[in-house]
């Protein structure tokens, strides 16, 4: 029996105790907001000790936590050295999620299974990797092979607020530098770009007054929709720039949150809107938010003199560029992706973007893969009913396993 069928072998025999891990990680929540998420890390923690893997418990100091609108955060570290040389690969999903909302046929906390999907909050993102990247790496030490170099799982609780807390985090306290990472996404593709992101919030204040005398107010609503029809103008254009990236189109922005007046017989006084500007990995972040905020000045300076404007930075999140030292990631994860799932799995970008830009940034060669459908449509992620496909999260722990025992071979 080859390597690969051994690791197959033992993903199977062990499915039913991956799926019950999978169960117990949703059935902790760890909704950001509020973002309370250390409850998790240590019920991470103590199931994985009782599978022979303790953890490194790294709790950010409470003022960084809070700072950043969150109650508390601890990442955590598994370390597994084979050899003392040789390439140490990490392994990164994250905990935190967005609030269940509405809607709901299944409780977003139960882990119920219902004609082979999982369903609940972060079931497909991204809870599912920490079981396929948990389960791979009991696979590939089970083989008893000799290995070299090492592996690192990397739980972390700060992807939905940007990441800066998760493994930028770790990787500023000099804790983590891996030689390559894989990082938590769907088993489809593998993904070797994604798009940055700037988040604005612009505040426009001018004097509310009597709805009967408007003529003694300054209306910011008025001034508001004004820079709001400037604002989905510079949208259409933005659809001209195009990505060289598969998987990305081109930049565009959206205005997610409106907050103003008071009362419907008073003239608005003050409106808050909240932005999101998507770049392409082409785009310079520093132009972008430079010309963003050119734009929003001159509209506001230009049709609404008396109205005071605030702009403040709420995120800004590099693009994760093409990087050709990943070249060992990808070629695995296709070559195993075929055999297991029977299809190519395409290297591509993707629009979304996520805290994996910060292991680019320090240098590491990324990818993008784990349990998960072909779209995030298809996952429910971040929507009521969110649901993993069981065959899908056996299938990608294979691909994940078969990989490291590639990079990690000695022959």
């Amino acid at each position: 029996m080859t390597a690969y069928a051994r690791l197959d072998a033992w993903i199977a025999a062990h499915f039913d105790e991956e799926v019950r891990f999978l169960q117990e990680l949703v059935r902790v929540p760890t909704d950001t907001p509020p973002g309370n998420n250390a409850p998790h890390a240590e019920r991470t923690a103590e199931l994985l000790a009782a599978m022979g893997l303790p953890c490194e418990a790294h709790p950010v100091p409470a003022a960084e936590v809070q700072a950043q609108g969150m109650q508390s955060i601890t990442n955590l570290i598994v370390r597994r050295r084979f050899a003392p040389s040789g390439p140490v690969v990490a392994l990164n999903a994250h905990g935190d999620v967005v609030p269940p909302g509405e809607g709901w046929s299944q409780d977003p906390y139960g882990g119920a299974v219902v004609d082979g999907q999982l369903y609940g909050r972060a079931a497909a993102v991204s809870k599912s990797d920490f079981a396929s990247y948990t389960f791979a790496l009991r696979a590939l030490e089970a083989l008893g092979l000799p290995l070299k170099g090492g592996v690192e799982l990397h739980f972390t609780y700060d992807e939905e607020f940007g990441g800066e807390l998760g493994p930028g985090w770790l990787l500023r306290q000099g804790l983590t530098k891996p030689d390559y990472l894989i990082a938590a996404g769907f088993s489809y593709q593998v993904v070797t770009a994604h798009n940055g992101c700037l988040q604005l919030e612009v505040t426009l204040t001018g004097l509310a007054s009597h709805a009967a005398y408007p003529h003694t107010g300054i209306d910011a609503l008025q001034a508001a929709t004004d820079l709001l029809h400037a604002l989905y103008a510079d949208n259409a254009s933005l659809k001209l720039i195009r990505s060289e990236v598969a998987g990305i189109t081109h930049p565009y922005l959206n205005v997610g949150r409106i907050e103003g007046g008071s009362n419907t017989n008073v003239v608005p006084g003050k409106v808050t809107l909240k932005l999101d500007r998507r770049m392409i990995p082409e785009e310079d972040p520093t132009e972008v938010e430079k010309g963003l905020r050119h734009l929003i000045e001159t509209n506001v300076r230009t049709h609404h003199p008396k109205v005071k404007l605030s702009i403040r930075r709420l995120l800004l999140a590099h693009s994760l560029q093409p990087d050709a030292r990943n070249a060992p990631l990808v070629q695995a994860i296709q070559r195993h992706g075929r055999e297991v799932l029977g299809e190519d799995i395409p290297e591509c970008g993707t629009p979304l973007y996520t805290d994996v830009r910060l292991y680019g940034a320090a240098g590491v060669p990324a990818v993008i893969y784990g349990a998960g459908p072909r779209t995030v449509l298809e996952s429910n992620a971040k929507r009521a009913d969110e649901h993993l496909d069981l065959n899908d999260l056996r299938r990608a722990t294979q691909v994940v396993a078969r990989t490291l025992y590639d990079l990690l071979k000695t022959d």
